[in-house]
């Protein structure tokens, strides 16, 4: 048996070797660029948390069953972070009287779960995050949604590609009330509600008999049954008539719909791929007014959703919308005649990468035969032989290897044609 260590990575997690990682930035620079230019700003912090960040705050089965806890060499019990929003709250709680509220605020961080690795489910994903904090009322909740439809819309998705399901949490905690219920009794309603799909009617009616004789969500469809049931219920159907005349026509209200943390307080959303080759959840957010005020001071509201890069592409796959990756490769292969024209052809190289071009410098003594086929295994779609003769006309032949086709041009053109992918 070797004692040689493997070269897989940790189960449930993946490496990115180049071809791979400018998929991902491919997919991170879309949205960049739509959140930019919506006036939302990047941030970041460490995936190392105190691990009673996420105790009372977050998900109960994420605390104990899929977070990574472990004590450090001060007898400190650490955390890499599961999801984004307990930093996000712990960072502005940290500033709050510093800082011009509405932050708009936004962030790509790895995030980490102990859960069993499947189809749209690792141990580790990139995790777009974004957030509304100290805003409040429908015009919050209606632009974060909206910028959630607009993320897909921007890869190329359509309405019919996708739903977007809306509830909301003071409309269930509302019909909780009526039907008796409050406290624990509450949340283990909720908790049991966002495990229904997974269930069969039999075991939710089971479920629910034991937590409450009275059905919420029967309280909810009657909403005559209770003032303040009609009230949310009223509030939530006016926020999806908006985004509807806002240009979101595919939000429908689904009752049923919870979210899996204990920290929402207001609406509720997840959207949903709609080709049955992946009926699935792709991502979802909601708001949590009160997360901040967890760590003293006055309430802030908030809103926001988390993208998982994973489902994203999944869901980008199965549409045929994956943005090209060409962007992270080199665009031009420049070869030498000799070794000796190596440092001539890196100067070149210099002054085109000035102007924006992506180049490749051949490092070898190989035939120019052998550096256009190396130049096809990477992937390089355009050659240029640089030696003597070129630096001294100052015109090179460019051959794009896909066809074969060549051609003769000063090389005062060639930074030009570059920017223009040809």
């Amino acid at each position: 048996m070797s004692d040689l260590p493997s070269t897989d990575p940790y189960k449930g997690v993946r490496d990115f070797y180049p071809a791979d990682w400018a998929k991902e930035m491919a997919m991170f620079a879309r949205m960049r660029e739509v959140l930019r230019a919506w006036g939302y700003e990047e941030y970041n912090a460490s995936p190392l948390e105190r691990a009673e960040l996420y105790e009372a705050k977050t998900s109960e089965e994420i605390v104990s069953e899929q977070t990574y806890t472990f004590m450090d060499r001060g007898d400190r019990r650490v955390t890499l972070r599961p999801e984004m929003t307990p930093t996000l709250a712990r960072m502005v709680a940290g500033k709050r009287r510093e800082m011009p509220f509405p932050l708009r605020w936004f962030s790509i961080p790895n995030v980490f779960r102990y859960e069993l690795p499947q189809k749209g489910r690792l141990r580790e994903h990139y995790q777009l995050n974004v957030d509304l904090v100290g805003a409040a009322g429908s015009e919050a909740d209606v632009e974060i949604i909206r910028l959630a439809s607009e993320l897909l819309k921007a890869f190329g998705a359509k309405e019919s590609d996708f739903i977007i399901r809306v509830n909301s949490r003071a409309l269930l905690t509302a019909a909780c009330s009526a039907a008796g219920l409050k406290g624990e009794a509450t949340r283990a309603y909720l908790r049991l509600l966002d495990k229904r799909s997974k269930m069969t009617p039999g075991e939710f009616s089971a479920a629910q008999g034991a937590i409450t004789a009275r059905d919420p969500l029967a309280l909810i469809n009657d909403a005559g049954s209770s003032p303040d049931i009609a009230s949310e219920k009223r509030a939530l159907l006016d926020t999806i008539e908006t985004l509807t005349a806002r240009g979101v026509g595919n939000a429908i209200f689904d009752p049923t719909l919870t979210r899996g943390f204990d920290y929402y307080t207001g609406i509720v959303f997840e959207i949903f791929d709609t080709n049955p080759a992946n009926p699935r959840a792709l991502f979802g957010g909601g708001r949590f007014d009160k997360l901040v005020a967890l760590f003293g001071g006055d309430p802030i509201p908030a809103i926001g959703f988390g993208m998982g890069d994973v489902t994203l592409a999944d869901f980008l796959e199965t549409h045929g919308l994956l943005p090209s990756d060409s962007d992270g490769k080199p665009q031009l292969y420049l070869g030498t005649p000799s070794a000796s024209d190596i440092p001539a052809a890196q100067a070149f190289a210099d002054t085109l990468r000035k102007e924006g071009g992506r180049v490749f410098v051949n490092l070898s003594d190989r035939a120019l035969g052998d550096q256009i086929k190396d130049a096809v295994k990477r992937g390089i779609p355009l050659f240029i032989a640089y030696g003597a003769n070129e630096a001294s006309s100052r015109t090179v032949r460019m051959k794009v290897l896909a066809t074969g086709e060549e051609q003769g041009l000063p090389v005062s053109e060639l930074p030009a044609r570059l920017r223009a992918g040809s």
